[in-house]
């Protein structure tokens, strides 16, 4: 879970506050807003692994907020704060694609386990997504590293040989990778290989 980096919203301070030490203690670099607009504006043009955000705020709400992140970032996990938990808040919460919902006041460990958790789900899943490959393209990929040749990949998922190396070039170019050997390398440092279906 180290060296993650987490932003958190909330428009009071003291909460910030606690949330942050409570974050950095589990050796996560945390960055706290105190409203939307400033987290939108931060990222606009920085990345980071987590965010949370508290559901009622002035101005722009927390769903507001995962709305708008969902369509700018869609790998990234949100998870939802909220001091006025209720069923039907948090299925819209979920709805609109916020990884978890958490009430207020936070229990530490299980704000600590709901973090680790997102960030361990989040780095498969945003691997995923950042190399934006298609599902026939991620067909092609495991069934590359299974050793199959374009003409047996072909045969597997009823394509010719020659659609297969177009597939084959875009995976290799989304991957940033001009060999078999970088593109393994790729697919075990995004964690790809654990989300082989086969």
């Amino acid at each position: 879970m180290g060296s993650a980096r987490v932003v958190f919203v909330d428009d009071e301070p003291r909460v910030c506050s606690v949330v942050a030490k409570t974050l950095e203690r589990a050796d996560l670099n945390v960055l706290c807003f105190h409203n939307a607009c400033e987290c939108l504006s931060y990222l606009a043009s920085e990345s980071c692994d987590l965010l949370i955000t508290d559901v009622r705020m002035p101005e722009k709400s927390g769903i507001d907020l995962l709305l708008e992140v969902k369509e700018r970032l869609p790998w990234l996990p949100v998870l939802l704060v909220t001091g006025y938990g209720d069923v039907p808040l948090a299925v819209r919460a979920m709805k609109a694609g916020a990884a978890d919902f958490i009430e207020k006041p936070l229990e530490r460990d299980t704000f600590l386990l709901a973090v680790q958790s997102l960030l361990t789900e989040g780095s498969k899943k945003s691997a995923l997504e950042k190399c934006s490959l298609t599902q026939t393209g991620l067909k092609v990929l495991f069934l590359l590293f299974d050793g199959k040749s374009n003409r047996e990949i072909g045969v597997e998922l009823h394509r010719s040989p020659r659609t297969i190396e177009v597939h084959r070039r875009h995976v290799m170019q989304k991957m940033n990778a001009s060999n078999i050997v970088e593109l393994l390398r790729r697919a075990v440092e995004m964690g790809l290989l654990q989300s082989n279906p086969h």
